[in-house]
């Protein structure tokens, strides 16, 4: 401290230096006499002050060094020890960089370069040297040293190379070798050091290639003095230096190792840098090296992640005109970027550096006419890049949508802010994609302009914005809702109109099922929260000012207040339990973004977004105004409801703003109410409610002050409430132990372990310092030994057997499952279950249900809890009297083997392993040797029990074993060289390894199997991520060997094993729309890291291939494994693809291969070794090679091999762009002269169907003569029966079908005859229809409708029921209109007389009222139907089809047919509601039923279906709106359902089935039985019955349909039908009404919480009887008012005055009801 930050201290330590060196030399002795010494902190703090005093004391140092005094033996003794730990002799890889990096510092202080240079060289050698070489002396100026190294992980040449490079200066990097005085440290000691390390692949790959980078810096710098040393170019023509970066640079970026590519641009520049002064100093202007990189960078696949760093690093060389010309796919290939996850951060950077260097370009050239404008410069950029941009921006491709929006737009208005009107000016906001587009734009403008949108002309920016808001899309939502929250300034007060749209919004979009949705909504909201408080804060500053406040100023404040008030009132009204889990989660987080923003409570973990200074005085104003009481005991009491909610979620965020930002203590009635439920929940045997008590006890911990009285004292008095409740606990524990030790069911069924064993561990773990404070060294003996016997109890529940100890062989399932059983007999009196027919019943029972699941959870949960628990206590500072001895954590060690060991269940198995990998990180980074060596004995113990026969069999993938090995590998610290996962992997690869014997048990686990299951588990397992790559190659050859093991278990494990090593290797497969086959590295970069791997896959190709020569079959087990991996890897450049050429011919040969699946994966694999350049050549080659005529000898594998190489070739260089149409003639004709292979004199129907394929890809580029000649020979084909037995037949006919479909000619030559064909081409006909697409919008379409049509009557009395559905599903997708187009639809073209429809529609109505099928046929024949009515009025028909619409809309019909009904209403049920309005008198009943189906299905469960409810309601509404627009905008479902409500109240108030149609969706009132239910629950079962329909709010919908229930009753004097049908309502409704009001009036609310009131707080149908209860009452007020017939019924004034009342009532205890039922009841009175 005194080095690094004090003046005074540095001259202090100046002349106390000598002293300070010896005080450094005492210590050393301590430091490296113990392992635990020389890897613990102490070592690296004395090697850090090592190099502060050579950095900081270079002057007292330096003569010590390289003066001419004697040889200090303080300073050859410290120099002794740093290269000790830099050779090895610590495994801290952090020490051993840190003192290299000291001892370079310490050269650097050489007076002279000579010396340093010298120095530098003798370290250099040093540590290049091996492991079995003797002694070699290390000389550092005068100072000499004997060192020996200790490893050869490479770390210490890693650490002596960075070393260097950071501390040494120019004199030193550019010094001579003493024995060559041509070498340069720098180009002849450093970078073959750091060129042999990049080629290692070593764990720590970052690091060095990091070092690569600073070299790069260090040439750059001493570019000067290497000329004058080496009289040369650097990196002219032919130098093999500029070869080897190249090489190194283009292998590194396609590195798996995490942060080395995206280093690779870096490198590239500082190359590229390095090669331009090179050049500027030898005169070289031609520069030939970058048209060679450009070439070579274009060339390479768009997917590469190698080819965009690079390019960006060359636009400043090579200018964007020139990148573009030469490389004219690029906007296109930034389009794909854009669209994959991996790559849009390339594509983002590419994009931005053409930008800012075209804005370059632009502005440094000659302007003759001063016309750089914003707005030419933004012309210019949009003859480049406006169609790119416009079309990622409208692409209905979501991520293309968000990274353009993120990634592209920013960019642009920065470089070229005139592009934002060119933009602008290209949308139509009516067009698909296109109002999202704008939303991005008009964001994007804000942010970098600074200017609010409203500010000019802002009516159409205002209603565009509107219709935003109001999009179906959520990301139309998104964007819009962003544009209105957003602002640069935050002191920039929201707008009156911004204030308006935000309370219309919120409400609406409170249940989007879109995780991301919610968070982006909180976002928003928080960012306007921040416009609110910040600009109310400048306000009030002002208001201290002389002039006061103006009046817009104090509207300002009024109206942010008040809005923060209303915004904090809302999420109460929502977080009813009643609700859905959407609504509940988005109310918590916008309560928890108006606490973060609008509060002054201090956060200390927080180091952004901590409340302003002066944040007090504005909650003081807000308040003295009765505002913003956000901490009231009600608002508490909603949070408290929370916790007993089935989600997980909503219960911990719930009670985490309850700890937060609530009052520091509950209140005592409160935490006697909580406590008491606590309790309760805790005993349930049902896992969640158990986690609601632990969640309610850490609450109370938290909160309380004092559990006097709930919870009994300790001995000791004044014990703090955290021990007295940690005491209370473990009683708890122990009593459910011995409950359970008595009788396990009655403790599964009423004591179950695993709730307070959780209760425990959030307490003891969650609650900061809770740990010191209430445990001691008794305590934690009690802990241990509890969960002890708790373990052994359990796991002798599973064995059948209380002994367990010496038992090492799980039990398997069976064996568990007869123990149980037997438990449960132990205690059951009467006969066995049986089930319906009287046969004993093999599902669990109930029973068997509640010990297993008690036995499992708290299994996982000791082992999760113990882990947790001893990390803590380790981590604290140890005291007098340690709370663990070692002793004790051995037996804690034998709990988690016991659990791995001994549990089958894998979520007990992994859970567990969470606690023990914490348990083993505390261990080995402890300072106690014997700390340390647990972990390593219990690894020994796992290797030693895997190495041993067994005895019976374990359970598939060795059991829990790989997991304790996980475990104990996964807690080694990353620092650190990780000798146990070396030693556990050698001795695997042992094991594996050995030769099974032959006469081997199928019944035994062989350990050779244990081990390679083993491994998998290694490679999978993300905790030792890519420290497990190092030995990639030696598994890869284990795995692809143990394939021909006679052992199938081997064969199998070996399998998985090699599976998960190549995703390992690879990586996972990336998301995105133009993803290929191929997402892996290129070849050259794959052999380039795993260089062991090439000659073992190139050999292993060579010698199937070599076997296909013989008569007869060899199989190689190896060769499907081999090629799968080769063709997930993607082609690399042509020089580089070019060296591994050895590997085309054995994959030619396969082609011939017996095996159908090697010669298909043969022709993938083949297309990764194939220069993209080259693709068009191999293709002819290939076409060249097959048979002319059948007269010429071939195999038919051969051919057909071929064939498939042709077309994964040709399949790829489309996918890239490459290939030109004239460059394809010469494939076209030579496929052309080779027809026969088509033709039937061709025998194999493999290879015609290939034949086939190639052709279609080739279609565009054949000639129409020849397209008839092989639709001829095709149409032959599929006019003949498939040969069932033959292979490929069927595939034949289905390629065919498709082949003359996509013409519509020949496509009606097929249809005309569809009747007469065979099933296979009736059946690939149809689904060729449903799956294809092409033909829509084409004349196919019409020709299709014809034949579909004309054949539909016979399909629908044909039996086969596939051929049905399916054929069904095309009808509806030819026959589908444009619902979403406003244009007046064209008329469908009918085959069907009104006779045959008649019959369909019979046909199809009595399917679907019988149920005949199962629910996907029928939701088809509703598709078809209603497209069938569509053309009809017959009013019978539908009516029918009205009926299935209402019986299939509920909440118990199957998905498919819910989904059904919504697309029915969206076909055709607009159609029939329009005609209503236009006159139709007929349908106006129907019309209000077919709108009471829509909107019961927008509250569907189903997003699909309340999405397509919402299309029905879109289209609807605008149709009968009118307008200019060209197409429907989709409303978002709540918009949709009170648009469906505005139209029935509008156009249908006074129909038939008006009234029912709002009044159902009142919920039940029955408040007296919900009490008494709620009083009462109490559950001893596992599960619970799920609602219908979780989605639906009765309190929501009650509060919605309430308004239009007032505007029904206001018309009651204008209807007498309708006065008619409410007065009968009301009369039915007022005893009810009158009933359970006096049921709420009797509720126990009093000052005090009441333990039945908070279960009537937490009760679910309670709030939504209460709403439905509100919702009639207040309709009975308004028709009380309008009709003289209903007055005797009830006294008004009364009913409105106890409504009042109780509302108040209620508000103050936890229970808020909408402001739309107060004001409601207001206008009422």
């Amino acid at each position: 401290m005194f080095l690094e930050d004090s003046m005074t201290g540095r001259d202090v330590l100046r002349q106390a230096c000598m002293s300070l060196l010896s005080k450094v030399t005492e210590l050393l002795p301590v430091v490296m006499k113990e392992e635990a010494m020389r890897n613990g902190p102490l070592c690296y703090q004395t090697v850090k002050v090592c190099l502060q005093v050579f950095q900081l004391l270079p002057e007292q140092i330096a003569p010590l060094v390289f003066g001419e005094q004697r040889d200090e033996p303080s300073m050859t003794k410290i120099l002794g020890f740093l290269v000790d730990i830099i050779l090895g002799k610590t495994s801290n890889r952090d020490t051993r960089l840190l003192a290299g990096t000291a001892v370079a510092m310490l050269i650097s202080t050489a007076t002279d370069s000579e010396s340093g240079g010298s120095s530098a060289w003798s370290l250099l050698q040093v540590t290049s040297r091996d492991v079995c070489e003797e002694q070699w002396s290390l000389a550092i100026g005068r100072l000499q040293v004997d060192c020996c190294p200790r490893q050869t992980d490479g770390v210490g040449r890693l650490a002596v190379g960075r070393g260097l490079l950071t501390c040494c200066g120019k004199g030193i990097l550019v010094s001579h070798h003493n024995r060559s005085k041509g070498a340069c440290l720098l180009l002849d000691g450093l970078f073959p050091l750091i060129s042999a390390l990049l080629k290692e692949k070593l764990d720590y790959q970052y690091h060095v290639f990091q070092v690569f980078i600073m070299w790069l810096k260090s040439v750059k710098e001493c570019l000067l003095e290497i000329w004058e040393v080496t009289g040369a170019p650097l990196l002219g023509e032919g130098s093999s230096l500029r070869h080897t970066l190249t090489q190194i640079i283009w292998n590194n970026a396609e590195s798996p190792v995490e942060g080395v590519s995206e280093s690779v641009r870096t490198a590239f520049s500082l190359f590229l840098e390095i090669y331009d002064l090179d050049c500027q100093h030898s005169g070289d202007s031609e520069k030939l090296l970058y048209a060679e990189l450009l070439h070579r960078t274009a060339e390479l696949p768009w997917e590469s992640k190698a080819k965009y760093p690079p390019l960006s690093a060359l636009l400043s060389y090579v200018g964007t005109d020139k990148v573009l010309e030469q490389y004219p796919a690029l906007p296109s290939h930034v389009l794909k970027c854009l669209s994959t996850n991996h790559l849009a951060p390339c594509a983002s950077e590419i994009y931005k550096s053409l930008l800012q260097e075209q804005r370059r370009e632009l502005t440094i050239g000659p302007s003759q006419n001063g016309s750089l404008t914003d707005q030419f410069l933004a012309s210019l950029w949009a003859q480049r890049w406006q169609p790119t941009v416009l079309k990622a921006l409208t692409s209905d491709v979501t991520l293309l949508q968000n990274n353009a929006s993120s990634y592209l737009l920013p960019c642009t208005l920065r470089c070229f802010p005139g592009a934002f009107d060119i933009l602008l000016s290209s949308l139509d906001p009516t067009s698909p994609g296109h109002l999202r587009a704008w939303a991005c734009i008009m964001s994007a403008q804000r942010a970098t302009s600074g200017r609010s949108p409203w500010s000019q002309d802002s009516s159409i920016a205002t209603e565009t914005l509107q219709l935003a808001l109001s999009s179906l899309d959520d990301s139309v939502r998104l964007a819009a809702f962003s544009l209105l929250c957003c602002s640069p300034k935050t002191k920039e007060a929201p707008t009156q109109m911004e204030f308006s749209i935000m309370r219309g919004f919120l409400p609406l979009n409170m249940n989007s099922e879109s995780s991301p949705f919610r968070q982006h909504l909180q976002a928003g909201i928080r960012k306007f929260l921040v416009r609110i408080r910040d600009s109310c804060l400048a306000n009030l500053k002002g208001q201290k000012s002389k002039r006061g406040l103006s009046k817009e100023e104090a509207m300002e404040l009024e109206q942010g207040v008040g809005f923060v008030d209303w915004l904090a009132q809302l999420p109460l009204v929502y977080l009813a339990p009643g609700n859905s889990f959407q609504r509940k989660k988005t109310a918590l987080l916008l309560m928890s973004a108006v606490l973060e923003t609008c509060s002054d409570c201090w956060s200390p973990d927080k180091k952004k977004g901590q409340p302003p200074a002066n944040m007090a005085a504005l909650i003081n104003w807000a308040r003295h105004r009765g505002k913003w009481d956000f901490f009231s005991r009600s608002r508490q009491l909603v949070l408290i409801g929370c916790l007993e909610d089935a989600t997980n979620e909503i219960r911990e965020q719930a009670a985490e703003l309850l700890a937060r930002f609530f009052p520091h203590s509950l209140q005592p009635d409160v935490v006697s109410v909580l406590f008491s439920r606590a309790q309760r929940l805790l005993h349930s045997p049902r896992v969640q409610e158990a986690q609601m008590g632990a969640l309610m006890v850490k609450l109370l911990l938290q909160k309380c002050v004092s559990l006097d009285g709930l919870v009994e004292g300790g001995v000791n008095q004044g014990q703090t409430h955290s021990v007295k409740l940690i005491g209370h606990l473990l009683k708890s524990l122990e009593q459910h132990y011995v409950t359970a030790r008595e009788d396990m069911l009655l403790a599964a069924r009423s004591s179950p372990l695993h709730g307070v064993v959780i209760a425990l561990q959030r307490c003891l773990l969650e609650v900061p310092g809770a740990v010191t404070e209430a445990l001691d060294h008794s305590m934690m003996i009690e802990i241990l030994s509890l969960l002890e016997r708790i373990t052994l109890l359990l796991l002798g529940v599973l064995y059948g057997d209380q002994h367990t100890e010496d038992k090492e062989v799980p039990p398997s399932f069976c064996d568990m499952g007869n123990a149980i059983s037997s438990l449960i007999g132990q205690g059951s009196t009467g006969p066995a279950e049986l089930d319906e027919e009287g046969e004993e019943n093999v599902l669990l029972s109930e029973e068997h249900s509640l010990v297993l699941t008690c036995c499992w959870v708290t299994l996982k949960e000791t082992g999760i809890f113990l882990g947790a628990l001893v990390e803590r206590i380790l981590s604290v500072t140890c005291k007098e009297m340690p709370l663990l001895t070692v002793e004790e954590l051995r037996r804690a060690s034998k709990v988690f083997k016991d659990i791995i060991l001994k549990c089958r269940h894998w979520g007990a198995v992994e859970g567990c392993c969470i606690g023990f990998t914490k348990f083993c990180a505390a261990l080995l980074a402890s300072s106690d040797p014997e700390l340390r060596e647990i972990p390593g004995y219990m690894l020994q113990q796992g290797l030693n029990i895997l190495q041993s026969p067994r005895a019976t069999s374990v359970t598939r993938r060795a059991a829990g074993l790989p997991m304790l090995i996980l475990g104990v590998l996964a807690a080694e610290e990353n620092a650190a060289s990780r000798p146990l996962l070396a030693h556990s992997v050698k001795m695997l690869l042992e094991t594996a390894r050995a030769p099974v014997a032959k006469d081997w048990d199928q019944t035994v686990d062989l350990p050779q199997v244990c081990a390679v299951h083993t491994l998998q588990t290694l490679v999978r397992g993300s905790s030792l991520g890519l420290n497990i790559l190092q030995y990639a190659p030696d598994i890869a050859v284990l795995s692809l060997t143990l394939l021909s093991s006679p052992c199938w278990a081997m064969r199998n494990a070996a399998l998985q094993l090699y599976s998960s090593l190549c995703s390992r290797m690879l990586g996972q497969r990336p998301a995105g729309e133009h993803v290929s086959a191929q997402y892996g590295m290129s070849p050259s970069a794959f052999f380039s890291h795993y260089p062991a791997l090439q000659p073992f896959l190139q050999g292993a190709l060579e010698s199937a291939a070599a076997d296909l020569h013989e008569s007869r079959l060899s199989l190689h087990p190896s060769l499907y494994p081999v090629l799968t991996l080769l063709a997930k890897l993607q082609p690399g450049a042509q020089e580089q693809t070019r060296a591994l050429s050895d590997f085309l011919p054995p994959l030619l040969q396969l082609a011939a291969s017996p095996v159908y699946a090697v010669r298909v994966m043969s022709s993938r694999a083949l297309v990764a070794m194939i220069p993209p350049m080259e693709y068009l050549a191999s293709i002819l080659r290939l076409v060249e090679e097959l048979p002319e005529s059948q007269d010429t000898p071939c195999c038919h594998n051969r051919v057909h091999g071929q064939l498939l190489q042709i077309k994964a070739i040709l399949v790829r260089a489309l996918h890239s762009d490459n290939p030109c149409q004239s460059s394809l003639h010469g494939v076209v004709e030579g496929l052309k002269l080779r027809l026969w292979l088509t033709s039937p004199e061709q025998r194999c129907p493999l290879v015609r169907q290939e034949y086939v394929s190639v052709m279609r890809l080739l279609r565009e580029n054949c000639s129409e003569t020849f397209l008839s000649r092989l639709c001829s020979l095709l149409m032959e084909e599929i006019h003949q029966a498939p040969h069932i037995l033959e292979l490929g037949s069927v595939s034949l006919h289905q390629s065919a079908v498709h082949f003359l479909c996509e013409d519509p000619e020949w496509a009606w030559q097929v249809l005309q005859n569809l009747a007469n064909e065979s099933a296979v081409t009736q059946l690939s006909l149809v689904r060729w229809v449903k799956e294809g697409g092409s033909w829509r919008g084409t004349s196919l379409q019409k020709v299709l409708l014809k034949a579909i049509q004309s054949n539909l009557k016979e399909v629908l009395l044909d039996q086969d029921v596939e051929y049905r559905r399916a054929y069904l599903t095309a009808l509806v997708e030819v026959m589908r209109p444009d619902v979403v187009s406003l244009k007046e639809p064209g008329p469908l073209l009918w085959v069907l007389d009104e006779a045959g429809l008649k019959d369909c529609v019979e046909l199809l109505l009595g399917d679907l009222q019988n149920n005949r099928g199962g629910p996907e046929l029928l939701s088809q024949a509703l598709c078809a139907v209603s497209l069938l009515l569509s053309q009809s009025m017959d009013l019978a028909l539908l009516q029918r089809w009205c009926v299935l619409l209402e019986t299939h809309r509920r909440a118990e019909a199957p998905e498919a047919l819910r989904l059904a009904c919504a697309e029915a209403l969206a076909l055709s049920g607009a159609a029939a509601v329009t005609s209503s309005l236009k006159g139709d008198l007929t349908l106006k009943a129907l019309s209000s039923r077919l709108i009471s189906v829509g909107v019961h299905l927008l509250q569907d469960e189903s997003q699909q279906v309340r999405v397509k409810a919402a299309v029905f309601a879109s289209v609807l509404c605008q149709s009968e709106a009118g307008g200019t627009t060209q197409s429907c905008l989709l409303m978002q479902t709540n918009q949709s359902l009170r648009s469906l409500l505005d139209l029935l109240l509008r156009e249908l108030w006074d129909s038939e089935g008006t009234v029912e149609a709002l009044v159902c969706h009142l919920p039940e009132c029955d408040l007296s039985t919900i009490l008494q239910e709620a009083k009462h629950s109490q559950c001893s079962s596992l599960y619970e019955q799920d609602d219908a329909n979780v989605f639906l709010e009765p309190s929501v919908i009650s509060e919605t349909v309430l308004q239009y229930l007032l505007y029904l009753a206001k018309r009651y004097p204008e209807s007498s039908s309708l006065a008619q049908r409410l007065d009968q309502w009301a009369r039915q409704s007022v005893a009810s009404v009158r009933e359970n009001l006096n049921v709420c009036m009797r509720l126990p609310l009093g000052d005090t919480l009441d333990p039945d009131w908070l279960s009537v707080l937490m009760e679910p149908r309670f709030h939504g009887a209460l709403c439905g209860l509100y919702a009639r009452a207040v309709l009975l007020l308004q028709l009380l008012g309008v009709s003289d017939n209903l007055r005797p019924l009830l006294d008004p004034l009364t009913l409105a005055q106890d409504l009042l009342d109780l509302h108040k009532r209620l508000s103050l205890h936890g229970v808020f009801l909408s402001d739309t039922f107060v004001q409601s009841l207001s206008i009422s009175v």
